[in-house]
């Protein structure tokens, strides 16, 4: 596993993110009656640099509504995570991906919504102007850049009076996103870009995503 240090996107971050994903041991979860979900950690072209989807749901959702997010949702019956993953970017966000544009997976995330979350690394030659939000589920898209996501002040680690384990969030511009999508994001960051061996099951989720 590389550092990688040129954010341009291109065939060679594609090649060097796939070979960082490949050299690292994924860590899945049984689900003991938990419920399986997936979500696409989406590589595109924004303004010469490349980034990540993620979006802010939307507000008339009855579970985690407007909070930020990553294209993604549970998996329907015999369905794979890979396979849920490229389903729901198409759905919500209008991205299609075919198999041979995934790049890998992290380890799964546990929620206290009950959920299982394994996260798909895809790349997609999707331009921005064709990225367009499902309304019924996403109130708007964003793209976090490479730059934005190695920021040397996230990630911000949280001690809440709820848990004995540290909430984590990623700064992005002017917000913050938290847990399971920061700790996603993060690890992604720390893996397939930094190079490192990063595991995020540890960190927590903010009292109100526990719902």
């Amino acid at each position: 596993m590389r550092l990688i240090k040129d954010f341009s996107y291109s065939s060679d971050l594609r090649k060097q993110i796939f070979s960082n994903l490949k050299a690292f041991e994924r860590k899945r979860q049984p689900l003991k009656g938990k419920k399986h979900a997936a979500v696409a950690i989406t590589i595109c072209d924004f303004k010469d640099e490349s980034a990540i989807v993620v979006t802010r749901r939307s507000a008339k959702l009855k579970e985690h509504s407007g909070q930020w997010a990553l294209p993604g949702g549970r998996l329907d019956t015999s369905e794979s995570a890979v396979d849920a993953a490229i389903r729901e970017l198409h759905e919500e966000v209008n991205i299609r991906v075919p198999n041979d544009q995934v790049l890998g997976t992290l380890d799964d995330y546990i929620t206290r919504s009950g959920y299982i979350i394994t996260p798909v690394v895809v790349w997609t030659e999707t331009r921005e102007p064709e990225i367009i939000g499902n309304p019924s589920e996403v109130e708007s898209v964003h793209f976090f850049s490479f730059t934005e996501l190695t920021r040397t002040d996230s990630p911000n680690l949280e001690n809440i009076p709820q848990s004995n384990r540290q909430v984590l969030s990623m700064n992005y511009l002017d917000d913050r996103i938290y847990a399971p999508t920061a700790a996603m994001l993060y690890q992604f960051r720390e893996v397939a870009i930094l190079g490192n061996k990063t595991r995020v099951l540890d960190f927590d989720q903010p009292v109100f995503a526990w719902r």
